[in-house]
């Protein structure tokens, strides 16, 4: 059975065991870790560790929900698996313990930054001297909320289905108007300068090129050219020669008609140098290129085109913005990170790339993969 399958079973599947070690600097016997002071406690974990693997398990409607909380051995892990999915009854320990892992490092990868991140931003908030109120949490709980769904029976069914309460939503909204507030303290402001900087650097983004519609006769041999060019100068229509001589598949139903041909496009760079350069009405060519020999007319120029600075404002002002917007929001978890990690410590089997001293795990197949 490949690995893709147990780890579809295994996250289908709630186990709830509470097995740490009273041990680890800083931690005490009750977290998982330690950020300046304030423990990040196992009930806490266990319980953000459900809400993620309901999330996992709502892709698989109707299978069981497993969340394994007993690092490093899954023994209750991996007996529950064994009892509530079947067809994996008679794996191997091995097996199940591996994938036990696996699945308990995915859940936790998502797990301890929220709850890490999350005591980040309020210690940040501290420092700056940031105060959020219950009305000012509760205003935006209630307005993204009476958005989101038309019932309160709506609502329920989404606390049910993703494991959470109430209480844990306004968490989430409280967490989020510290961080829009920490974030209002950044400068994203657009100027001037910016949008006339942005506006020179990509004026092709706010006009058109120059393109042509042409004529032409692709030719196999330069003699059959000569002779598709002298019938037309004799008064031969286009339609006429391009059915006799024209091997272009794009143009012989046309007429040979070719519309918008311009530098930047795609067809043969000997066509497109010539008919670029050509004046309109004149018969030219034959020209040699990849496929054969050309003769041509441009018909019709349509010239290039470039929109104002003033009128392509709105649009750049919005694309500094959101550019702005990520990269204060990107210095701002950057500055966080720098002033918080040091003062977060975690258990070794909790460990994140968010806590003091991490060092990634070597990764080891397990026996469904290997």
């Amino acid at each position: 059975m490949k690995a893709k399958r147990y780890i579809t079973a295994l996250g289908a599947f709630f186990v709830l065991v509470i097995s740490v070690a009273a041990c680890g600097s800083g931690v005490p016997g009750d977290a998982v870790a330690n950020v300046a002071g304030n423990p990040v406690t196992l009930q806490a974990f266990d319980h953000w560790m459900f809400v993620a693997a309901k999330s996992q398990a709502a892709q698989n409607p109707g299978q069981p929900v497993i969340v394994p909380n007993d690092p490093p051995s899954f023994g209750q892990c991996v007996s529950n698996v064994r009892k509530q999915i079947p067809q994996l009854a008679k794996t191997s320990s091995k097996t199940l313990k591996a994938d036990c892992q696996n699945l308990f490092n995915s859940l936790k990868s998502q797990v301890m930054p929220f709850l890490i991140e999350a005591y980040w931003y309020q210690a940040q908030a501290a420092k700056e001297g940031i105060t959020v109120s219950d009305a000012e949490v509760m205003k935006a709980f209630d307005t993204a909320k009476n958005q989101q769904f038309q019932t309160k029976a709506q609502y329920q069914a989404f606390l049910a289905q993703t494991g959470q309460t109430q209480a844990d939503i306004v968490y989430r909204f409280r967490i989020h108007v510290i961080f829009t507030k920490l974030l209002a303290k950044r400068s994203t402001k657009v100027t001037p300068a910016q949008i006339q900087s942005y506006y020179k650097s990509h004026l092709s983004q706010f006009g058109t090129p120059q393109t042509r519609d042409v004529r032409l006769v692709l030719a196999k041999t330069a003699a059959q050219a000569d002779a598709a060019k002298a019938a037309l100068q004799h008064g031969q229509s286009w339609a006429a020669v391009v059915k006799k001589y024209s091997t272009d598949p794009t143009t012989k139903s046309t007429g040979g008609l070719l519309q918008g041909l311009s530098s930047s496009g795609s067809q043969d760079a000997a066509l497109t140098q010539a008919a670029m350069s050509a004046p309109k009405g004149a018969l030219m060519g034959p020209v040699k290129a990849q496929f054969g020999y050309y003769v041509f007319e441009v018909v019709k120029i349509h010239p290039a085109t470039q929109q104002s600075l003033s009128a392509a404002t709105p649009i750049i002002r919005q694309t500094l913005s959101n550019q702005n917007q990520n990269n204060a929001q990107t210095a701002l978890n950057n500055q966080i990170k720098k002033a918080w990690q040091g003062k977060t410590t975690c258990r070794s089997d909790y460990a994140v790339a968010d806590c003091k001293g991490y060092k990634a795990p070597a990764t080891t197949p397990t026996a469904t993969t290997g």
